[in-house]
This record gives C-alpha cells, structure tokens and sequence, in this order.
C-alpha cells in the first residue's frame, strides 16, 4: 500500500536554514516539500498555491523580524484551519508558545531550532500537527512554568481584591479622596489600603509620590492583578 506523503510548505528568511531542512526533509518517504519562502507574504501565498498539510516556519521572518510565524499560524487557524503549523524558534520564549496557542494547540507545535539538526524529532512533529495533535518543546514547557511559579510569587499576588480595586482606581491618576468617592470608602479606610499595598510591594520607606507611581508601575507591569489571590 502506497503511503500518502504530508504536503509541506517550509518558511525560512535564512537561505541556509531553509534549504537544511528542506533537505533533511527531503529524505523521507512520507513528508513531500511542496514549496520554500523567505517571508510571511510568500508563506501565505505558498499555502494558498499549494494547500499543504503543514507549516514548517521561523517564527522570525520579513517583514518585520518579530512574530511572523506566530501571526501565520493565527491567520491559518481561520482560513486554513486544517493547515497543520510547526513554529520553529531560537528562543524558548513562554510569551511566544503562549501567543501560538491561543487559540487552541490543535494542530500546532513549537520547536527550538536546535532539535532542527534531529530530523526525527521534526519529523514526528510534522506527523503529529498533520494529524491534529500538538507539541511543544520540552524546554519551552519548562519556561511555562517558570513563568507560571513567577507570577504566583509576584507580590501584586499578594493584595486583597479591595487594595486591587483601589491600585486599578490609582492606575487612573485619582487622588485618595476620588478613590475614596468612587469606591464608597472613607479617607482613612483608603489611606489605610494605601500604606498596605505600599508595605507589600516593599515599597514602605519611598517618598510618598515615588511610592504611588512606582506601586502603579508594578501593577500595571503585572497586567493589571489579573492572576488569581494565593489559595483562590
């Protein structure tokens, strides 16, 4: 019985990386090399010329040399949604991973580059994306959870929804009695949550306009407290 080869369109702006794996590719019975680009506008092209099965991409490529890869594969998931799409990067990056699987890791995968040069590892990324499963690098999974044990220790983790409600108020420039009028507070009761928050973000022995600014920084920089209090 003859095996149907994966259809492949390979994404690289590196010539020698792109044609690397084309060729290490090239050497199997079951995965067929239907066409190479250089950019995301060639890529996009190439799917729609060639209707692979995958994506094999640099997550980096022209136009901008930021998050081609990751913008592919979300514009593939609605007009390609049966368009298997393994990101290939140079960086183990949990924001990266994260970006490529919002919307669900059903036929995508996310590999460092340097497992390119195990073209059996690619390879069975390239089979398991092409029948609808996922995978991702085990080194990206390890910074998944760094990240995850980094927002977990963060000390915005750490303030009562009543002192986020007021951080989200000073976020807006109020001052202790807007927040006070807008939260139904009395002054006192805010400038006691103040001094709390201002204790927890280690942040007690700053001047008190320095204080306000940096504790909005710190807020904000957390993505406004959206992670869950400790224990809830």
């Amino acid at each position: 019985m003859q095996v149907v080869a994966i259809r492949v369109v390979v994404a690289d702006d590196n010539y020698l990386v792109r044609e690397g794996v084309v060729r290490l590719l090239a050497r199997l019975d079951d995965i067929e090399v239907v066409a190479a680009a250089s950019d995301l506008d060639s890529l996009l092209a190439a799917v729609e010329t060639e209707r692979p099965d995958v994506v094999v991409t640099d997550i980096r490529m022209p136009p901008t040399g930021t998050d081609e890869g990751v913008r592919a594969a979300n514009a593939l998931r609605t007009s390609h949604p049966t368009v298997g799409v393994v990101v290939l990067s140079q960086y183990a990056s949990a924001g990266y991973a994260l970006a490529l699987l919002d919307d669900g890791s059903d036929r995508r995968a996310y590999l460092l580059k340097d497992r390119v040069s195990d073209v059996a590892e690619l390879a069975s990324a390239i089979r398991t994306v092409a029948a609808g499963g996922s995978v991702v690098d085990p080194k990206v999974v390890e910074e998944l959870v760094a990240a995850r044990a980094r927002a977990k220790r963060s000390p915005i983790a750490f303030l009562t929804v009543r002192e986020r409600e007021i951080m989200g108020e000073m976020a807006q420039g109020k001052s202790n009695a807007a927040i006070a009028a807008a939260l139904h507070l009395s002054d006192r009761a805010v400038e006691k949550h103040i001094n709390s928050i201002f204790s927890k973000l280690g942040l007690s022995e700053e001047p008190d306009v320095n204080r306000r600014v940096k504790a909005v920084l710190v807020f904000l920089a957390d993505g406004g407290g959206q992670h869950p209090r400790p224990g809830s």
